[in-house]
């Protein structure tokens, strides 16, 4: 379903294998998890702007192929290998739902009562809500995580709580009492605008991807920034390498 999409691993070969079942993918690279830590757990505003492209490209293709991801988080994100070495990657399906027919485009009914599904710390407001997952909040998340490669955590980190549901209160808590505007303090506008579209969106509706991509390609541009292509890791790996 989603093969063939720029960033979607290819899969080599799937089938049986004595009591398993087995899927061999395309050998991939680190996360973005592993790269921030390697950084020493900040990014670069540079480097912010050229995930944030890749990413929001990545969330745009999952959804026209009508599914939602409802993990996105760094760890999900794998970069690739050789020539594909400036390449992000999408992975870990697992949670992944339809959100809508893909003849009629019917999109699936606003319920609510619902478990939290994915990661608390990137969770979407709505999400911790009880309320079924759509387009934006897949979007919504990822403006989670591109604040915390800016920021290095975000407010509702290593919270403590006697069970997990305790702390995924204290986590929704601590997220719908920090402002937008507080949590983007000292970052470009535009994350404050980006976390702010998401968070208006309806239910149903389609976000402007295009929007979202063109607002951080401004961005870039202003900062007079090039696209070369070159992360934070890369500079490292060409430091310690001389």
């Amino acid at each position: 379903m989603m093969q063939g999409g720029v960033g979607i691993p290819t899969i080599k070969w799937c089938g049986s294998e004595g009591d398993y079942n087995v899927m061999v993918m395309e050998l991939l690279g680190p996360s973005l998890e592993d790269l921030f830590n390697f950084c020493s757990r900040r990014f670069s505003l540079k480097t912010v702007l050229l995930l944030a492209d890749q990413l929001i490209s990545r969330i745009d293709y999952i959804h026209s192929r009508n599914f939602i991801h409802r993990d996105i988080k760094p760890d999900n994100f794998l970069m690739g290998l050789g020539k594909k070495g400036n390449l992000v990657y999408i992975i870990d399906f697992g949670l992944a739902k339809k959100y809508r027919d893909g003849r009629s485009h019917q999109h699936i009914p606003y319920r609510e009562n619902k478990n939290l599904t994915g990661t608390a710390r990137y969770a979407s407001i709505n999400t911790h809500l009880g309320i079924e997952q759509s387009r934006r909040d897949d979007l919504e998340s990822l403006g989670y995580v591109l604040m915390y490669f800016n920021r290095g955590s975000l407010p509702w980190q290593g919270l403590k709580a006697a069970t997990k549901r305790q702390k995924y209160e204290r986590i929704s808590e601590k997220k719908m009492s920090t402002a937008i505007e507080e949590l983007c303090k000292g970052y470009p506008a535009e994350f404050t605008t980006y976390l702010k579209y998401c968070r208006s969106l309806r239910f149903e509706e389609r976000p402007d991807y295009s929007y979202l991509r063109q607002l951080f390609r401004t961005l870039f541009h202003r900062q007079g920034f090039t696209y070369d292509y070159v992360f934070d890791w890369n500079m490292l790996k060409f430091v310690s390498e001389n």
